[in-house]
């Protein structure tokens, strides 16, 4: 059953344009897009978590290079060097441990360079508006394509356990995790999916229970507490993740809950699936210590969603990633087929 389509994204315009957001903090209860029409507004977008999951933030970084650019399309070329440079560099600010973001700022960069030795300076904004939509399309190809690899991975009527959201939400479309779901139901398979709440920011409760419900998958909705007893009795038969940076060695930085979801899988003898574009590996780490953790502001935990749920001056630890050792993780799904066993070896293979 096909849903109306949603984008998360999309650029109205031409180089001159703007982009436009689903703004993700107001799901499922609003549908409000938030007009970016300068480069500090998808910073902030970004860092807020009105676009999140790793490939929408690199789509979303893309077009914001775009913005960041418009007003400088004049200037001589050491002049549009040095702002392509700080456009990019303050973009990579907006948050640390997604890979993407910064493949994609890196790609538009040397695009950008590339086009100021060859092109008059007028026709910049119009390159780089051109490789942003390239990312964009490629993304939506890439999660098809894990989609098709992934589910094949799923018999029909299993029970699928999935946390934080990996769906079309956090991607061009489809996602990489949910992917493997749509598609499975695109080919007739029945699925049972229990969704983790996946605390502070219940992206899992707001996203993804609202993406499978869009598309009539049944689904259950579970605190991320209940996930071993779920497990215990046999109501779930995989376990389908996303990532937001792996590591060389096949370490696998996700929302902060996705480890423990890991451990509990290996004690249940349940297969433990990460399904990831191969942008979201970094060879350059050797492997998961390496990964630099976002850590977020307490009030997400002492003031959630405007309440306040702790007394004052509590002391609190908030990272937003944990990394899922290799050992744990049964096979990566990518665009270009099924990493299995994970290691070094065949990651290198797939992915260089």
């Amino acid at each position: 059953m096909a849903a109306n389509k949603v984008e998360t994204l999309r650029w109205v315009g031409d180089a001159g344009g703007h982009l436009v957001l689903l703004d993700q903090t107001r799901l499922p209860l609003e549908m409000v897009e938030v007009e970016c029409r300068q480069v500090e507004t998808v910073w902030e977008a970004i860092r807020q978590l009105r676009v999140r999951g790793a490939p929408a933030i690199g789509i979303a970084a893309a077009y914001g290079v775009v913005l960041g650019m418009q007003r400088h399309a004049a200037g001589d070329q050491g002049e549009l060097r040095r702002q392509l440079e700080q456009v990019t560099g303050y973009l990579a600010t907006s948050r640390p441990t997604a890979v993407n973001l910064f493949w994609a700022l890196e790609r538009m960069k040397s695009r950008g360079l590339a086009d100021l030795e060859t092109k008059p300076a007028a026709e910049l904004a119009a390159a780089l508006l051109a490789e942003a939509k390239a990312i964009h399309e490629e993304d939506r190809a890439i999660c098809h394509a894990i989609g098709r690899y992934g589910a094949e991975l799923l018999g029909d009527g299993s029970g699928v356990l999935t946390h934080c959201n990996a769906g079309g939400l956090a991607t061009a479309e489809y996602g990489t995790a949910l992917s493997v779901f749509f598609t499975a139901q695109d080919r007739g398979k029945r699925l049972h999916v229990f969704v983790d709440e996946t605390r502070p920011l219940l992206q899992g409760a707001r996203l993804t229970a609202w993406e499978l419900a869009q598309r009539g998958i049944q689904a259950t909705l579970i605190c991320d507490s209940m996930a071993a007893q779920v497990m215990r009795e046999r109501k779930v038969q995989a376990v389908m993740v996303g990532a937001d940076r792996i590591a060389a060695n096949g370490d696998t930085a996700n929302k902060i809950g996705t480890y423990s979801v890991a451990v509990l899988a290996h004690a249940h003898g349940i297969p433990f699936y990460v399904a990831a574009p191969t942008t979201t590996f970094d060879l350059t780490l050797a492997s998961g210590e390496l990964i630099p953790i976002e850590q977020r502001a307490a009030s997400e935990i002492t003031h959630g969603f405007g309440r306040q749920t702790a007394p004052d001056g509590i002391g609190v630890y908030n990272p937003a990633f944990d990394v899922t050792p290799a050992r744990l993780i049964k096979a990566i799904v990518t665009e270009k087929g099924i990493i299995e066993p994970v290691n070094g070896e065949n990651i290198a293979a797939v992915v260089r």
